[in-house]
């Protein structure tokens, strides 16, 4: 006899068998944002770029709104990138990550959902707080934001969601290779906060140094800020290097991923 499928069920499965990515997908947004963690990360970064941007622009007579708002991700970038880590050592932590896997064998359809979800959210939080600091700091201003000239606005608005996307991309690399909440959140916090600050005290040593200096440029919070600079932001090196980064920081970590036990 000829097995009948249903018609629900063939919506959900591909012709593996298996959940279907977009059913994968949904599944992780739907952890993601279920998560305390996502919420605290979320809420803390979105007061940190408003309280940033308040103080830009009562401290800069005339300066640039959406420059103010820039100014912030010097420090909301280790929360995205935390956020980023917790999303995939929260759940070896807990052990759902056996639940996950067996809900879906297929690893790296379970690893890009998990990336696309991260990015979604991190890129849409990231978007609406944007929003919240223009409508406080745009009124304090005597700078009327240029509009119409979206190199001197909109572009480097939206170039630095996608920055911040990248920052939390890279700390769920770092959680997919070392799965442990500790070692992930350290890793990510010396690559985006502690290699910056190293780099820049070899600048004092003169010109023997500038190899160092000069390799500094390729870290991910430089070429951020390189990407986002107003209006001169090189729309080639910086978002290869964040591309980079992300690629084979995940890239590592899904052929983990593949390798190892769960």
């Amino acid at each position: 006899m000829t097995a009948l499928t249903s018609p629900r069920r063939a919506t959900f499965t591909d012709a593996a068998g298996g959940p279907t990515f977009l059913r994968t997908l949904r599944g992780e947004l739907l952890k993601l944002v279920t998560l305390r963690s996502t919420w605290w990360s979320l809420t803390i970064a979105a007061v940190l770029s408003v309280a940033i941007a308040f103080l830009y622009a009562s401290a800069s007579d005339g300066g640039s709104p959406v420059l103010g708002v820039l100014v912030s991700a010097q420090f909301t970038m280790l929360v995205a990138g935390v956020l980023g880590a917790i999303t995939v050592t929260g759940e070896y932590a807990t052990g759902m990550i056996r639940s996950t896997l067996a809900a879906d064998p297929r690893r790296v359809q379970v690893a890009l959902a998990k990336s696309i979800a991260v990015a979604i959210v991190v890129g849409a939080a990231t978007a609406v707080s944007y929003l919240v600091c223009l409508a406080v700091t745009v009124p304090m201003s005597s700078t009327e934001v240029a509009w119409a000239e979206p190199a001197q606005a909109l572009l480097p608005l939206v170039l630095g969601i996608a920055a911040m996307v990248a920052y939390a991309l890279i700390g769920m690399g770092f959680g997919l290779l070392i799965r442990n909440g500790a070692g992930a959140i350290a890793a990510t916090v010396g690559v985006l906060f502690v290699a910056p600050i190293a780099v820049s005290l070899f600048q004092l040593g003169g010109a023997s140094w500038q190899w160092v200096v000069d390799l500094g440029r390729y870290l991910p919070v430089a070429a951020g800020s390189d990407l986002t600079a107003i209006p001169t932001g090189d729309l080639l090196v910086p978002p290869l290097t964040l591309t980079a980064w992300v690629v084979a920081l995940v890239g590592a970590g899904i052929v983990l991923l593949q390798r190892r036990d769960a």
